[in-house]
Protein backbone atom coordinates (compact mmCIF):
# COMPACT_ATOMS: atom_id res chain seq x y z
CA UNK A 1 0.00 0.00 0.00
CA UNK A 2 2.62 2.32 1.03
CA UNK A 3 4.41 2.29 -2.52
CA UNK A 4 1.20 2.32 -4.35
CA UNK A 5 0.50 5.77 -2.55
CA UNK A 6 3.80 6.65 -3.01
CA UNK A 7 3.17 6.53 -6.95
CA UNK A 8 -0.39 7.82 -6.47
CA UNK A 9 1.34 11.00 -5.22
CA UNK A 10 4.05 11.79 -7.94
CA UNK A 11 1.00 10.54 -10.47
CA UNK A 12 -1.35 13.67 -9.14
CA UNK A 13 1.46 16.17 -9.51
CA UNK A 14 0.41 16.63 -12.86
CA UNK A 15 -2.91 18.11 -11.66
CA UNK A 16 -1.67 21.28 -10.38
CA UNK A 17 -3.29 24.42 -12.75
CA UNK A 18 -4.89 21.39 -14.39
CA UNK A 19 -8.45 24.09 -14.71
CA UNK A 20 -5.96 27.04 -14.53
CA UNK A 21 -7.65 27.85 -17.99
CA UNK A 22 -11.06 29.14 -17.84
CA UNK A 23 -12.24 29.86 -20.68
CA UNK A 24 -15.01 31.87 -22.59
CA UNK A 25 -18.64 31.10 -22.80
CA UNK A 26 -18.87 27.01 -24.18
CA UNK A 27 -21.16 26.30 -25.79
CA UNK A 28 -23.25 24.94 -23.61
CA UNK A 29 -23.38 28.62 -22.27
CA UNK A 30 -23.92 30.41 -25.28
CA UNK A 31 -27.52 30.45 -24.50
CA UNK A 32 -29.52 32.63 -22.30
CA UNK A 33 -30.84 29.62 -19.13
CA UNK A 34 -34.11 29.03 -18.93
CA UNK A 35 -33.53 28.38 -14.75
CA UNK A 36 -33.11 31.91 -13.33
CA UNK A 37 -30.87 30.72 -10.65
CA UNK A 38 -28.80 29.34 -12.72
CA UNK A 39 -28.18 31.92 -15.20
CA UNK A 40 -27.86 34.58 -11.78
CA UNK A 41 -25.06 31.82 -11.15
CA UNK A 42 -23.26 32.00 -15.24
CA UNK A 43 -23.55 36.16 -14.84
CA UNK A 44 -21.45 35.85 -11.31
CA UNK A 45 -19.06 33.35 -12.65
CA UNK A 46 -18.45 35.42 -15.92
CA UNK A 47 -17.66 38.39 -13.10
CA UNK A 48 -15.33 36.42 -10.87
CA UNK A 49 -12.33 38.85 -11.76
CA UNK A 50 -14.22 41.61 -10.48
CA UNK A 51 -11.94 42.76 -7.07
CA UNK A 52 -8.89 40.92 -7.92
CA UNK A 53 -5.45 41.95 -6.64
CA UNK A 54 -3.18 40.26 -9.45
CA UNK A 55 -3.93 36.56 -9.68
CA UNK A 56 -5.54 36.46 -6.39
CA UNK A 57 -9.41 36.76 -7.12
CA UNK A 58 -11.78 38.27 -4.35
CA UNK A 59 -13.88 35.45 -3.01
CA UNK A 60 -17.26 37.32 -2.91
CA UNK A 61 -18.11 37.33 -6.20
CA UNK A 62 -16.87 33.06 -7.40
CA UNK A 63 -18.87 32.60 -3.38
CA UNK A 64 -22.06 34.06 -5.12
CA UNK A 65 -21.52 31.64 -8.49
CA UNK A 66 -21.05 28.85 -5.58
CA UNK A 67 -23.99 29.63 -3.54
CA UNK A 68 -26.27 29.47 -6.81
CA UNK A 69 -25.03 26.87 -8.42
CA UNK A 70 -25.88 24.77 -5.50
CA UNK A 71 -29.34 26.06 -5.27
CA UNK A 72 -29.60 24.85 -9.06
CA UNK A 73 -27.99 21.72 -8.97
CA UNK A 74 -30.53 20.76 -5.75
CA UNK A 75 -32.86 19.40 -8.71
CA UNK A 76 -32.52 15.87 -9.01
CA UNK A 77 -31.09 14.81 -12.21
CA UNK A 78 -29.58 18.28 -13.32
CA UNK A 79 -26.22 18.23 -14.87
CA UNK A 80 -25.47 21.48 -16.10
CA UNK A 81 -25.45 22.80 -12.63
CA UNK A 82 -23.65 20.11 -11.53
CA UNK A 83 -20.20 20.31 -13.48
CA UNK A 84 -20.84 24.38 -13.48
CA UNK A 85 -20.47 23.72 -10.01
CA UNK A 86 -17.27 21.60 -10.12
CA UNK A 87 -15.56 24.29 -11.66
CA UNK A 88 -16.57 27.09 -9.58
CA UNK A 89 -15.39 25.56 -6.17
CA UNK A 90 -12.47 24.62 -8.07
CA UNK A 91 -11.90 28.54 -8.98
CA UNK A 92 -12.74 29.06 -5.41
CA UNK A 93 -10.16 26.71 -3.44
CA UNK A 94 -7.52 27.46 -6.52
CA UNK A 95 -7.49 31.27 -6.89
CA UNK A 96 -8.76 33.08 -3.80
CA UNK A 97 -6.13 32.56 -1.21
CA UNK A 98 -8.06 29.98 1.28
CA UNK A 99 -5.80 27.61 3.43
CA UNK A 100 -4.89 24.06 2.45
CA UNK A 101 -8.14 22.80 4.63
CA UNK A 102 -10.22 25.10 3.12
CA UNK A 103 -8.95 23.93 -0.32
CA UNK A 104 -9.32 20.43 0.33
CA UNK A 105 -12.84 20.79 1.73
CA UNK A 106 -14.20 22.89 -1.97
CA UNK A 107 -12.18 20.05 -4.42
CA UNK A 108 -13.67 16.84 -2.43
CA UNK A 109 -16.97 18.81 -2.62
CA UNK A 110 -16.23 19.34 -6.69
CA UNK A 111 -14.94 16.19 -6.86
CA UNK A 112 -18.27 14.62 -5.77
CA UNK A 113 -20.39 16.78 -7.75
CA UNK A 114 -18.99 15.83 -10.72
CA UNK A 115 -19.12 12.35 -10.01
CA UNK A 116 -23.20 12.62 -9.33
CA UNK A 117 -23.16 14.43 -12.87
CA UNK A 118 -21.23 11.50 -14.40
CA UNK A 119 -23.69 9.00 -12.77
CA UNK A 120 -27.02 11.35 -13.81
CA UNK A 121 -25.20 11.34 -17.52
CA UNK A 122 -24.60 7.55 -17.56
CA UNK A 123 -27.94 6.76 -16.27
CA UNK A 124 -29.51 8.79 -19.17
CA UNK A 125 -27.65 7.76 -21.70
CA UNK A 126 -27.78 3.52 -20.82
CA UNK A 127 -31.54 3.59 -19.65
CA UNK A 128 -30.55 2.06 -16.45
CA UNK A 129 -28.79 -0.82 -18.56
CA UNK A 130 -24.88 -1.19 -17.36
CA UNK A 131 -22.54 0.65 -18.70
CA UNK A 132 -18.87 0.31 -19.72
CA UNK A 133 -16.25 2.34 -18.36
CA UNK A 134 -14.49 2.16 -21.22
CA UNK A 135 -13.74 5.73 -22.76
CA UNK A 136 -14.81 5.75 -26.73
CA UNK A 137 -17.76 3.43 -25.25
CA UNK A 138 -19.04 5.84 -23.20
CA UNK A 139 -17.99 8.80 -25.51
CA UNK A 140 -20.22 7.08 -28.15
CA UNK A 141 -22.68 6.66 -25.85
CA UNK A 142 -22.80 10.50 -24.81
CA UNK A 143 -21.91 12.00 -28.20
CA UNK A 144 -25.58 14.05 -28.27
CA UNK A 145 -25.62 15.20 -24.96
CA UNK A 146 -23.94 19.22 -24.45
CA UNK A 147 -23.21 18.92 -20.96
CA UNK A 148 -20.87 15.24 -21.25
CA UNK A 149 -17.51 16.85 -22.05
CA UNK A 150 -17.20 19.58 -19.44
CA UNK A 151 -18.40 17.35 -16.76
CA UNK A 152 -16.18 14.87 -17.63
CA UNK A 153 -13.29 17.24 -17.55
CA UNK A 154 -14.14 19.43 -14.55
CA UNK A 155 -14.50 16.52 -12.87
CA UNK A 156 -11.21 14.94 -13.73
CA UNK A 157 -9.60 18.71 -12.85
CA UNK A 158 -11.46 18.07 -8.95
CA UNK A 159 -9.88 14.47 -8.66
CA UNK A 160 -6.61 15.30 -9.57
CA UNK A 161 -6.57 18.98 -7.52
CA UNK A 162 -7.83 17.06 -4.79
CA UNK A 163 -5.58 14.00 -4.65
CA UNK A 164 -2.98 16.33 -4.10
CA UNK A 165 -3.87 17.40 -0.70
CA UNK A 166 -5.09 14.64 0.68
CA UNK A 167 -2.89 11.76 2.80
CA UNK A 168 -1.23 9.72 0.46
CA UNK A 169 -3.22 6.25 1.30
CA UNK A 170 -6.49 7.79 0.90
CA UNK A 171 -5.10 9.23 -2.25
CA UNK A 172 -4.56 5.61 -3.36
CA UNK A 173 -7.26 4.28 -2.21
CA UNK A 174 -9.36 6.57 -4.28
CA UNK A 175 -7.61 5.49 -7.34
CA UNK A 176 -7.89 9.51 -8.71
CA UNK A 177 -4.61 8.76 -11.32
CA UNK A 178 -6.92 6.39 -13.22
CA UNK A 179 -10.42 8.78 -12.87
CA UNK A 180 -8.37 11.36 -14.23
CA UNK A 181 -6.42 9.77 -17.25
CA UNK A 182 -9.69 7.97 -17.82
CA UNK A 183 -11.56 10.95 -18.08
CA UNK A 184 -9.52 13.13 -20.35
CA UNK A 185 -9.44 10.37 -22.71
CA UNK A 186 -13.08 10.52 -22.64
CA UNK A 187 -13.15 14.34 -23.24
CA UNK A 188 -11.06 13.64 -26.07
CA UNK A 189 -13.00 11.05 -27.63
CA UNK A 190 -16.39 13.60 -27.44
CA UNK A 191 -14.59 16.72 -28.42
CA UNK A 192 -11.06 17.42 -28.68
CA UNK A 193 -11.16 21.50 -29.07
CA UNK A 194 -13.15 21.11 -25.49
CA UNK A 195 -11.91 23.85 -23.30
CA UNK A 196 -9.19 24.38 -26.21
CA UNK A 197 -7.44 20.90 -26.25
CA UNK A 198 -8.12 20.42 -22.33
CA UNK A 199 -8.56 17.13 -22.98
CA UNK A 200 -5.17 16.32 -24.56
CA UNK A 201 -3.54 18.87 -22.11
CA UNK A 202 -4.54 17.41 -19.20
CA UNK A 203 -4.00 13.98 -20.30
CA UNK A 204 0.28 14.89 -21.28
CA UNK A 205 0.37 16.53 -18.27
CA UNK A 206 -0.25 12.90 -16.47
CA UNK A 207 2.25 11.00 -18.95
CA UNK A 208 4.93 13.73 -18.43
CA UNK A 209 4.63 13.77 -14.82
CA UNK A 210 3.49 10.49 -13.30
CA UNK A 211 6.18 7.77 -13.18
CA UNK A 212 6.33 4.13 -15.09
CA UNK A 213 6.04 1.67 -12.80
CA UNK A 214 4.88 -1.53 -14.20
CA UNK A 215 1.48 -2.94 -12.67
CA UNK A 216 0.68 0.44 -11.49
CA UNK A 217 1.09 3.23 -14.13
CA UNK A 218 3.01 0.52 -17.03
CA UNK A 219 0.71 3.02 -18.98
CA UNK A 220 2.77 6.10 -18.71
CA UNK A 221 4.56 7.16 -21.47
CA UNK A 222 6.95 10.72 -21.27
CA UNK A 223 6.50 10.69 -25.69
CA UNK A 224 2.29 10.74 -25.15
CA UNK A 225 3.16 13.59 -22.68
CA UNK A 226 4.91 15.39 -25.38
CA UNK A 227 2.55 14.14 -28.06
CA UNK A 228 -0.85 15.41 -26.14
CA UNK A 229 1.03 18.55 -25.26
CA UNK A 230 1.80 19.68 -28.80
CA UNK A 231 -1.93 18.85 -29.59
CA UNK A 232 -2.85 20.75 -26.96
CA UNK A 233 -0.58 23.76 -28.25
CA UNK A 234 -2.03 22.74 -31.66
CA UNK A 235 -5.88 23.01 -30.85
CA UNK A 236 -5.57 26.44 -29.38
CA UNK A 237 -2.07 27.97 -29.58
CA UNK A 238 -2.58 30.73 -27.63
CA UNK A 239 -3.87 29.03 -24.44
CA UNK A 240 -1.52 29.54 -21.68
CA UNK A 241 -1.72 26.70 -19.75
CA UNK A 242 -1.34 24.45 -22.94
CA UNK A 243 1.69 26.59 -23.68
CA UNK A 244 3.40 26.32 -19.84
CA UNK A 245 3.06 22.39 -19.67
CA UNK A 246 4.34 21.61 -22.91
CA UNK A 247 7.17 23.80 -21.53
CA UNK A 248 7.50 22.04 -18.36
CA UNK A 249 7.66 19.10 -20.24
CA UNK A 250 10.30 19.70 -22.88
CA UNK A 251 12.37 21.15 -20.23
CA UNK A 252 13.21 17.82 -18.71
CA UNK A 253 14.51 16.45 -22.08
CA UNK A 254 17.69 17.48 -23.60
CA UNK A 255 19.48 21.02 -24.83
CA UNK A 256 17.74 21.56 -27.90
CA UNK A 257 13.91 20.84 -25.35
CA UNK A 258 15.06 22.83 -23.05
CA UNK A 259 16.09 26.14 -25.02
CA UNK A 260 12.47 25.59 -26.67
CA UNK A 261 10.99 25.11 -23.39
CA UNK A 262 12.52 28.48 -22.09
CA UNK A 263 11.08 29.92 -25.87
CA UNK A 264 7.93 29.02 -24.46
CA UNK A 265 7.95 30.87 -21.38
CA UNK A 266 9.50 34.29 -22.43
CA UNK A 267 7.19 34.53 -25.36
CA UNK A 268 4.01 33.10 -22.77
CA UNK A 269 5.12 36.15 -20.02
CA UNK A 270 5.31 38.28 -22.95
CA UNK A 271 2.13 38.14 -23.66
CA UNK A 272 -0.77 40.17 -22.97
CA UNK A 273 -3.45 37.74 -20.75
CA UNK A 274 -6.63 37.16 -21.97
CA UNK A 275 -9.50 39.25 -20.39
CA UNK A 276 -11.98 36.47 -20.31
CA UNK A 277 -9.70 34.97 -17.82
CA UNK A 278 -7.59 37.40 -16.77
CA UNK A 279 -6.79 35.62 -13.13
CA UNK A 280 -5.98 32.14 -14.45
CA UNK A 281 -3.81 33.67 -16.94
CA UNK A 282 -1.91 36.19 -14.31
CA UNK A 283 -1.42 32.79 -12.51
CA UNK A 284 0.25 31.10 -14.85
CA UNK A 285 2.79 33.89 -16.09
CA UNK A 286 3.57 33.78 -12.40
CA UNK A 287 4.25 29.85 -12.55
CA UNK A 288 6.04 30.71 -16.21
CA UNK A 289 8.73 33.07 -14.16
CA UNK A 290 9.59 30.50 -11.53
CA UNK A 291 10.35 28.35 -14.10
CA UNK A 292 12.58 30.56 -16.09
CA UNK A 293 14.23 31.37 -12.63
CA UNK A 294 14.80 27.72 -11.74
CA UNK A 295 16.46 26.68 -15.27
CA UNK A 296 18.56 29.44 -15.26
CA UNK A 297 17.37 31.23 -18.45
CA UNK A 298 15.39 33.55 -20.44
CA UNK A 299 14.06 37.31 -18.43
CA UNK A 300 11.72 36.08 -15.89
CA UNK A 301 10.27 39.42 -15.76
CA UNK A 302 7.72 41.38 -12.91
Amino acid sequence: MRQSAVVLEACLVFAMVLGAEAHPISASEAHASPNPVLAAADEAWRRRDEGRVGAHANGGRISEAVSRYEEAAAVPGAVEPRWKLARALFFEAKFTGRDRGNQRALLEKARDVGEEAIAILRRRASSGRPLAADPPRVAALLSGDRDAAPTYFWTAVAWGEWGLLVPRIRAARSRAATKVRDYSTTVIALDPAFEEGGGYRVLGRLHHRAPRIPGLTGWVSRAEGIRNLRLAVKTAPRNFVNRHFLAEALADGGSAAKSEAIRIEEQLIADPPSPGHLVEDLAIQEEAKKDLAAWGGGTARS
